[in-house]
């Protein structure tokens, strides 16, 4: 039986991948747990499925994170119909890997509309209850990328970069009212569909064989393997918590000691 904490969450890019697993945890944790998301027909799947398991309320909302109407009148209906706006998780991202005399003006515009600027849109809309409130975390699901440059993505790691300038200039803006913004910057998600599609890339790169990716990207890692959807969740769950009270403006890394910084 999971013990209701009169909470609610919003799991933005939260349809499927790392995200559907977020809003699955955090729905274990208690929180009432609503899934924006481009595919809406998805996002209202896994919040029924979460509801099917899990004595919390859910809803699904179909919401482009690029779209400020629609953050706005989704936001709107969230906080009449749950009461609150306690959590946003800003699990939004696209990923495009090409060296730079070949990344395309679009592929960089979709990099930064997706990565940053719906960032900055939910968070804007989602904190105008979180002000009201006199409460309330943002946490934006960053990247190891948003630390140090990344070969061939440009586009992904500009817009992680810019996300930690944001991170901590909306802690700034939100501390005096008693809200708390985070980013969680995870290592390589191995097992993640954005990952295995960027293999082929990869291997371009370094000059391997598509097989041998993986263990590159390992053998990188101090701690000797990927970064889970778990490992994820675990940073975000405390993060969330009373437990980080006192903390804000943080980038924290879950890289298994790949980037230390």
């Amino acid at each position: 039986m999971v013990q209701e904490l009169n909470k609610t969450v919003i799991v933005a890019g939260g349809a499927q991948n790392l995200g559907a697993h977020l809003a699955k945890r955090l729905g274990e944790e208690g929180y009432n747990v609503v899934v924006f998301d481009k595919q809406g027909d998805q996002a209202e799947a896994v919040a029924g499925e979460i509801a099917s398991q899990l004595s919390i309320k859910t809803a699904g909302y179909a919401v482009d994170v690029t779209d400020e109407s629609a953050i706005e009148t989704a936001m709107t209906d969230v906080n009449q119909r749950f009461g609150s706006i306690d959590l946003l998780v800003y699990n939004a991202g696209v990923a495009r890997s090409t060296k730079i005399t070949e990344f395309t003006l679009s592929d960089w515009e979709l990099s930064l509309d997706v990565n940053l600027t719906g960032y900055f849109l939910c968070a804007k809309h989602a904190s105008m209850y979180m002000i009201k409130q006199k409460s309330g975390s943002i946490i934006q699901i960053n990247s190891k990328s948003g630390k140090v440059g990344s070969k061939h993505n440009s586009g992904y790691s500009a817009s992680k970069f810019g996300g930690v300038g944001l991170t901590q200039s909306l802690a700034l803006d939100l501390a005096e009212h008693n809200v708390r913004v985070n980013s969680i910057m995870p290592g390589n998600l191995l097992h993640s569909p954005m990952f295995q599609s960027l293999i082929p890339s990869y291997a371009k790169k370094l000059g391997v064989e598509d097989s041998e990716v993986e263990q590159i990207y390992i053998d990188k890692v101090p701690l000797k393997r990927g970064c889970s959807y778990d490992d994820v969740a675990n940073a975000v769950i405390f993060y969330a918590s009373d437990a980080a009270s006192y903390m804000t403006g943080q980038s924290i890394n879950v890289t298994g000691g790949q980037v230390m910084h």
